[in-house]
């Protein structure tokens, strides 16, 4: 996806941001929402892309959608707090 795209879809998650922002849970609404409505690739262009472009609430939304995407640990023999980590 090009770079274009990327910024227009940083626009979108920010006017996602404002329409929820008086939602109880403005963060969990947004993510929500994003989830259930974008696709994988646009998902994760957002994410590859950063905090670029968002607003306070679309940016802690991504982040949370971010570490949702990161598998937990399968067994103790994956887990770095068992065995530490080598990334870095």
């Amino acid at each position: 996806m090009s770079g274009q795209t990327a910024e227009k879809l940083a626009y979108m998650a920010n006017q996602i941001a404002r329409n929820l922002t008086h939602d109880d849970k403005p963060v969990a609404a947004v993510a929500d929402h994003i989830v259930a409505f974008w696709t994988p690739r646009m998902i994760d262009t957002l994410i590859a892309q950063g905090t670029a472009g968002l607003d306070k609430v679309a940016a802690e939304a991504v982040a949370r959608i971010a570490e949702g995407r990161i598998p937990a640990p399968q067994s103790r023999a994956t887990d770095p707090q068992v065995h530490g980590s080598d990334a870095g």
